[in-house]
């Protein structure tokens, strides 16, 4: 059986997020991802379904301000992320430590 992935589907989830927060979060059936900076939820959800053929039932994105730092004088600031926590349908895991 072949996946109906498209590459956009890629272009949409940009890395697991591995934190502590995240992995308390793992055991209510909840996994993060950064997510491109203009993903909407709809397509957060299906890029979720497809990539990893499990059941979303719900998304929630924040986006994370980036930190101002000085380094040898010089003011610089890292740039925003934006991170999606994804709610899975009971039954259904996603382990972000084995990859795709």
């Amino acid at each position: 059986m072949t996946k109906n992935i498209e590459p956009r589907h890629y272009d949409v989830i940009v890395a697991p997020v591995v934190t502590e927060k995240a992995t308390l979060a793992s055991e209510h059936n909840k996994v993060m991802f950064k997510v491109a900076s203009k993903a909407t939820k709809p397509q957060i959800k299906e890029a979720i379904e497809k990539l990893f053929d499990v059941k979303v039932k719900s998304v929630n994105t924040l986006v994370r301000k980036g930190k101002t730092k000085i380094f040898r004088g010089n003011l610089g600031s890292q740039s925003n992320t934006k991170r999606a926590i994804v709610t899975l349908e009971e039954g259904h895991r996603i382990d972000v430590t084995t990859g795709l």
